[in-house]
């Protein structure tokens, strides 16, 4: 998948926090660590350090959502990232943001920490991060 397909699902899918654009997935992918994985309509985007991983994004198009792509994305993501060394995956998500907790709740993240009024709304108030963590199978 192309920056700008990643992009295009990314701005459809996202309410909070905004779309990347395809030059911020591109510059993204450059960096060390990364690690992409897609499936037929979304993906899932992070990165690992020594024995952690990130999950920086994840997005499905929204005619595929709810039909199990984000959880398989996910489960790509895990298994990538433990192929890699990770001993432990993170996220963040908008507390709002109920699809996606039920989907990491689900896959076996827990809370272990929250970014109060990470998220800026226009015409709204800011929405707290919740800090997931997934320990990996090693």
């Amino acid at each position: 998948m192309t920056p700008e397909e990643m992009a295009e699902i990314h701005a459809r899918a996202m309410l909070l926090p905004r779309p990347w654009s395809a030059a911020e997935i591109a510059a993204l992918c450059d960096g060390p660590g990364i690690v992409a994985c897609e499936t037929a309509h979304g993906f899932a985007l992070g990165r690992v350090v020594l024995d952690e991983a990130e999950l920086l994004t994840i997005a499905v198009a929204p005619a595929a959502q709810g039909r199990g792509e984000g959880r398989a994305c996910l489960a790509l993501f895990q298994g990538r990232v433990a192929a890699e060394g990770a001993a432990a995956v993170y996220l963040e998500v908008a507390e709002t943001n109920v699809p996606a907790k039920a989907l990491y709740a689900r896959a076996g993240y827990r809370e272990v920490g929250r970014r109060r009024g990470y998220y800026a709304r226009a015409g709204g108030p800011p929405v707290d991060a919740l800090v997931l963590r997934r320990d990996l199978a090693g």
